[in-house]
């Protein structure tokens, strides 16, 4: 009981400094800010086991580079971080390119992705989208939204309860309709699907439940629901991110062509294969920006 009681105190502790943060980072100028975030991560960073975790992810993924390649990646993760955590502060704020008057924070979609991204809407058929822990995961979300589509986001509520209202409460405004990962989510997200919503989730982090795919070489776990709900609906399936550019502060998009499943004999989609081609995509994405993407984490087990 006692234990409990620490925990419930610890946990909201740690929720009201968050919301205080990012309360006050609100108030703030985005860029400034992230600056100062990202110089202050870059410092720190490296004193939780977290960095240990990424230093021997990266090492495994690219034994070829140099221990001040490696380090310099991971610098560069820890940045990431800190200007995320900032522009969570300000997601408001972001608008796509086109899609209003010209503004600050524009996310610059090139001509060739803008005229891919308006091809893939005319088709009027609901898309199942993944994305990644690349640069701002958040923002693929607000740009479908932006483009006045009717979509859902599968989502996983953080652990602590003040923290999770106040990101849910936020997300909900500017995101479109949010699905809780949860034993009912696959069938609310295949009848969304069935009824022309189009779908999106973060499909790069390990599921102990999930089918085996190869990334970077080495054998992990992956949510393969995206799998399934194409099986179930043969619905298209694209992948997009966001990129950071060189600036720090500012981004481009991608959105791909439909990834085409891999088909078992009988012509159903196999569940394996079809995992295998969506990891593979997100392995080109990191391997472009490796200092963008989540290293930190156990994706390996």
């Amino acid at each position: 009981m006692a234990k409990r009681r620490s925990k419930i105190l610890l946990d909201t502790t740690i929720g009201s400094l968050a919301l205080g943060a990012l309360r006050l980072a609100r108030v703030t100028d985005r860029k400034r800010t992230a600056n100062v975030a990202a110089a202050l991560m870059r410092k720190v960073g490296p004193l939780f086991k977290e960095n240990r975790i990424g230093h021997d992810n990266l090492r495994a993924a690219f034994p070829e580079k140099s221990e001040a390649e490696i380090e310099k990646i991971l610098a560069g993760v820890w940045d990431n971080l800190g200007r995320f955590a900032v522009e969570f502060a300000h997601l408001e704020e972001f608008r796509l390119a086109g899609t209003g008057p010209p503004h600050p924070d524009d996310m610059a979609i090139p001509p060739d992705m803008m005229e891919r991204g308006r091809r893939i809407i005319a088709t009027g058929k609901p898309k199942i989208c993944f994305a990644a822990h690349l640069a701002n995961w958040e923002l693929f979300a607000l740009a479908i939204r932006q483009l006045g589509i009717d979509a859902a986001v599968l989502y996983r509520r953080p652990n602590i309860g003040a923290v999770a209202d106040h990101v849910i409460e936020r997300r909900a405004a500017i995101m479109g309709q949010l699905i809780p990962s949860g034993l009912d989510a696959p069938v609310r997200l295949a009848r969304l699907l069935q009824s022309g919503v189009h779908v999106g989730m973060l499909v790069d982090q390990h599921d102990f439940r999930g089918v085996e795919v190869s990334f970077f070489g080495r054998r992990c776990k992956a949510n393969p629901l995206i799998a399934y709900l194409a099986r179930q609906t043969e619905c298209p399936i694209h992948g997009v991110r966001s990129i950071r550019l060189p600036d720090g502060n500012s981004f481009s998009g991608e959105v791909t062509e439909a990834i085409e499943p891999v088909r078992n004999a009988q012509g159903r989609i196999d569940i394996n294969g079809t995992m295998q081609a969506i990891t593979s995509v997100i392995e080109g994405w990191v391997r472009e920006h490796p200092e963008q993407w989540l290293w930190l984490h156990r994706r390996w087990r």
